[in-house]
């Protein structure tokens, strides 16, 4: 039976280029896998040829062969007849549409197969944040193990070559149309094998300790915020990269003050005869100092005072929020019988002029609602 030519069954002219070639066989092998028809032996005709065709194809020696001779160029080397197996062309392709989900076929590399990263949750005052931080915190945490350096061999003895898998990390084997590739069982994956494992960290090339480390806390961090410390997480298994250590920072609410972004915000209680006759008033800052302030007579309850510059601090800037004062007037309470005389006779003294201005604009709305209701 006559075979069908390569280029004729990939569907390219023979001038096409390898991405071409990559890319029409990869559509043919997603359309007739045997996965995808099962017991559909026409589909599987089509995989067989595709791939076939694709294996001489992509090699350029084979290629060139293939041109000047045809068929005859290939016969006894592309595996039809002797019972069908992949060849590395559908490994290839294999790999691009599902390593993400297989993780590929060869076993990751040491900068891949990093130690895990660790979290460290820690909880910081206002002013640690207004003026920055330096600090220590201990981790408990996997360390590099001295005795080996890390190799998991004993006296440092670097790791053996997997001899069933010979580094690879999966063995394959063939059952019947499929090749199958499995796991090393040897290795575990890894590739490497010890032969004489350290007596202290019995190959794992790492220990459990706790580290003692140091953290600076920049000022303006915000609740929430994360510092990354590279390198400070878990050791990685014999030697290979450690991860990173994240620190996540949580702000403790303050007795005072309110914390908006960069401005801070604070309520100051006054006694209703202060808040008429007006004043002065020492408040604090979140620095530490003390700002003197003064409050107008009339001042009304709700009133807000801007003290520019006196708030927190900005992230990697030289710049300061606002300190947003709000005034509270307190009414007096547990009055004596001549304090409320003496209100009394202020009430009897009192006329719309006395009134604060919220006053005066609701008793006018009373009076126009009220004359509105007459006519």
């Amino acid at each position: 039976m006559t075979k069908a030519d390569y280029y004729d069954v990939l569907g390219v002219s023979r001038g096409a280029a390898q991405d071409e070639l990559k890319k029409a066989y990869r559509k043919l092998a997603m359309r007739y896998h045997p996965d995808r028809n099962p017991d559909d032996s026409a589909a599987e005709k089509k995989f067989k040829e595709a791939n076939e065709a694709y294996e001489v194809l992509k090699d350029e020696q084979k290629r060139a062969a293939y041109d000047q001779f045809g068929h005859a160029a290939t016969d006894g080397s592309s595996g039809a007849g002797g019972g069908f197996g992949f060849g590395s062309g559908f490994a290839d392709i294999f790999d691009e549409m599902f390593g993400d989900f297989v993780g590929g076929r060869g076993r990751p590399s040491r900068s891949q197969a990093r130690g895990q990263d660790l979290r460290y949750n820690m909880e910081v005052t206002l002013e640690e944040v207004y003026s920055g931080k330096k600090t220590t915190i201990k981790v408990p945490s996997s360390i590099e193990c001295k005795a080996c350096g890390g190799t998991g061999g004993k006296d440092g003895a670097p790791p053996d070559t997997c001899p069933t898998c010979s580094g690879a990390g999966k063995v394959r084997a063939q059952q019947g149309f499929f090749t199958v590739e499995r796991t090393c069982h040897t290795c575990q994956g890894a590739g490497e094998t010890i032969t004489n494992p350290c007596s202290q960290c019995r190959g794992a090339g790492r220990t459990r300790a706790e580290k003692t480390l140091e953290v600076t806390i920049p000022p303006g961090v915000e609740d929430g915020n994360r510092i990354r410390l590279a390198g400070e997480g878990e050791a990685g298994r014999q030697g290979v990269t450690p991860g990173d250590l994240y620190i996540f920072l949580t702000i403790k609410s303050h007795r005072i003050f309110q914390r908006e972004g960069p401005n801070l915000y604070m309520q100051v209680a006054i006694p209703m005869t202060f808040a008429a006759l007006g004043g002065e008033v020492e408040v604090p800052t979140i620095s530490g100092g003390r700002v003197r302030v003064t409050i107008p007579h009339g001042c009304q309850h709700g009133h807000q005072f801007r003290l520019r510059g006196k708030g927190m601090s900005v992230l990697r800037s030289a710049a300061r929020g606002d300190l947003f004062l709000e005034t509270q007037v307190e009414v007096p309470v547990n009055l004596t019988e001549t304090q409320k005389s003496l209100l009394r006779e202020f009430e009897k003294d009192s006329d719309q002029k006395t009134y604060s201005p919220a006053a005066q604009s609701f008793f006018e709305k009373v009076r126009d609602f009220l004359s509105d209701l007459a006519d």
